[in-house]
């Protein structure tokens, strides 16, 4: 055999070596790939009372927990990528009495309005940013006291058949009772009665605590309860997060019905 054969058979054998390696690291035809995970922004700031980083890290191991990519961020400057935040299931902020710009609100607002879930809890979502009512419109409602500041009430389930509900009953909270301006195109899935303590005037008022809407193509679900990082020590409050947190990012769920106790009755 000749030099030039003994290359050329070294040659092909080597070209077979390395085909075959391809093909045995190849996926087989037909064979699904692992689905992407989903994504997470969780955005914290404003007033520190509310203790925005101490609550954010309640939540975010257990997301992770449940197979999502999740980000965790203490600038609004996080809404300015579009591209970014296209690729996102779900925003979670808290933060609280803070200020956004027009193009950090016209990030988020975009990308909510464009299927981006948007969930929150306390002030951290309907008492953000006073000064934005368009902003105000896409949460569902926007806090407008707490009379008693911290004191004892009751939780009422609304739609104990609701996923995000079920199985759970009436609780307790020791915190603030928040009292909200609310659109009445949110679906409700649980409320708080006020006693009149110490404001009389408010006596047997029934305020909506926990409610979801649409926002554009986006999911939105507000939980007034969360105060501080122990609130959620109240068993029922950490998984009413949960689950609407799971709703917002469309892993449960259908779209919401709302509420809206203005609309005329149906006559007959």
């Amino acid at each position: 055999m000749t030099r030039g054969m003994r290359h050329s058979g070294f040659l092909a054998l080597s070209a077979a070596l390395a085909l075959a390696a391809v093909w045995a690291f190849a996926p087989a035809a037909g064979a699904q790939q692992p689905a992407a995970k989903k994504k997470v922004l969780m955005v914290w700031g404003g007033w520190p009372g509310h203790q925005p980083k101490e609550t954010v890290d309640i939540f975010a191991p257990w997301l992770v927990e449940q197979g999502f990519d999740v980000e965790i961020s203490n600038s609004l400057d996080s809404y300015l990528d579009a591209e970014k935040l296209k690729g996102l299931s779900l925003i979670v902020q808290a933060v609280t009495m803070g200020t956004i710009t027009a193009q950090q609100e016209k990030g988020l607002r975009d990308a909510v309005r464009g299927g981006v879930g948007l969930a929150g809890w306390h002030g951290g979502l309907a008492d953000s940013f006073r000064a934005n009512p368009e902003y105000e419109l896409m949460v569902g409602g926007s806090w407008a006291a707490h009379p008693g500041n911290i004191l004892d009430y009751t939780v009422n389930i609304t739609k104990r058949d609701d996923p995000i509900m079920k199985g759970l009953v009436d609780f307790k909270m020791r915190s603030e009772q928040y009292y909200m301006l609310l659109d009445p195109g949110v679906e409700v899935l649980a409320t708080t009665t006020f006693s009149g303590e110490p404001m009389p005037a408010i006596k047997g008022v029934v305020m909506p605590v926990v409610w979801r809407k649409l926002y554009g193509q986006g999911r939105v679900f507000n939980s007034t309860l969360g105060h501080v990082a122990s609130d959620f020590n109240v068993a029922e409050a950490k998984e009413i997060m949960k689950r609407g947190m799971l709703w917002a990012a469309r892993v449960t769920g259908d779209d919401p019905l709302p509420t809206n106790p203005y609309r005329p009755a149906v006559s007959r």
